[in-house]
């Protein structure tokens, strides 16, 4: 277990773009045969790339073994089993380097849908994943992430309906599973509720805080209840991230009629309608300006929103997944704004000025240019099962 006098960790999910050769799942279709043992060759490669940067905690991609659980592709269902060796030896790199590692499957595995086949087949699936980490030899630490999920037309039916999904799951995935509060359905709230009723560990997540607080909660001590979901020994760890701020652009098909009405010079634009640049009148297609969602997350994170935070959390002991959606790039720019704006925050992480020279050329590499992630992650939005 880890010490608590170790510094705390930062980490990222998935996709490495600092990287951009660096894959982190074989994606093939099945097809091509694509296996577990495939993606643990790129995920060593990944490990290097981690150790190298100093960062010490990584979200893996829920899909690292493909079709492992596909109900009608039984030529993968052993595949976790048969890559035991390979997985071991990951674990092993995975604890010299002091990686820490999770799972965080996608919005459709869901413990509390009204349909049993769909209960089961996401037990299948969070199974998977925990027995991988077991496989990995990894300790209480190495978590699966999820989400209460869908409300179904009945709030309270729904979140009483996914400790009955936790009930029909197997030890191993008690043991790994946690519980993260969401942004637009289970509150803080109603996971402390679950967790009084399962003893499922907690997952803080900072922008779902803001976003879903309908019982007002305050945010230290709704952080010091969820931290004391863990045991002792075993450290717990949040997700931080910043909302997004500009302007969304929107693509809207421009039909026929409205086509027409331009060329003949009698189209009127509607009411209140923002457009980022004048529409030709051959146009197809317009690009709508709209003001933000609070849930979407930001491509990188605002370092004194985060400091802020970490000095309200002072004297607390957490690792913090960093969900910008740059991933790797926003905690490379992270590192050197701590030092700069909030010193006192940086050495909790171990960051000093001995760092400096370092996050100087991380950040004169950013500056030549990134792209941040195109699509949505797993924690932003809207959720699958609204219905």
């Amino acid at each position: 277990m880890t010490s608590t006098n170790r510094p705390l960790r930062l980490g990222f999910p998935v996709k490495v773009m600092g990287r951009p050769d660096l894959k982190s799942q074989d994606s093939r279709r099945w097809q091509k045969n694509p296996h577990l043992k495939c993606s643990l060759e790129l995920l060593d490669s990944v490990l290097d790339y981690l150790k190298s940067e100093k960062l010490d905690m990584y979200r893996m991609s829920s899909d690292i073994a493909p079709y492992a659980t596909h109900p009608d592709m039984p030529q993968f269902h052993s595949m976790v089993a048969d890559s035991d060796a390979e997985l071991r030896a990951f674990g092993a790199k995975a604890r010299q380097y002091d990686i820490r590692l999770s799972f965080h499957p996608s919005q459709y595995v869901l413990l509390n849908a009204p349909n049993p086949a769909l209960t089961k087949k996401s037990i299948w699936d969070l199974s998977s994943q925990a027995e991988m980490l077991d496989r990995m030899g990894l300790d209480d630490e190495a978590v699966v992430v999820t989400h209460v999920g869908g409300v179904y037309d009945d709030h309270a039916a729904s979140r009483a309906r996914w400790i009955e999904g936790w009930e029909q799951c197997p030890e191993h995935v008690k043991r790994r599973l946690v519980l993260e509060n969401d942004d637009t359905r289970f509150s803080a709230a109603d996971v402390l509720w679950i967790h009084e009723r399962t003893g499922v560990r907690l997952i803080f997540d900072y922008q779902h805080m803001w976003c879903l607080n309908p019982e007002r909660l305050d945010m230290r001590e709704t952080l010091e209840r969820f931290l004391a979901t863990w045991p002792d020994g075993v450290r717990p760890k949040i997700h931080f991230s910043s909302p997004r701020t500009e302007l969304r652009e929107i693509k809207q098909k421009i039909t026929p009629k409205a086509r027409a009405a331009a060329k003949s010079g009698t189209a009127k634009t509607r009411k209140g309608e923002l457009l980022k640049a004048p529409v030709k009148a051959a146009a197809r297609v317009k690009t709508v300006l709209r003001p933000p969602i609070w849930t979407g997350h930001a491509d990188f994170t605002n370092p004194f929103e985060f400091a802020t935070f970490m000095r309200m959390a002072e004297g607390l002991v957490f690792d913090v997944m960093m969900e910008g959606k740059s991933k790797d790039l926003s905690l490379l720019r992270l590192r050197p704004d701590l030092l700069r704006f909030a010193p006192d925050v940086a050495a909790r992480f171990g960051i000093t000025d001995e760092d400096a020279a370092a996050f100087a050329a991380d950040e004169a590499r950013l500056d030549h240019g990134v792209d941040a992630e195109a699509e949505a992650d797993v924690d932003e939005g809207a959720l699958a099962g609204t219905a």
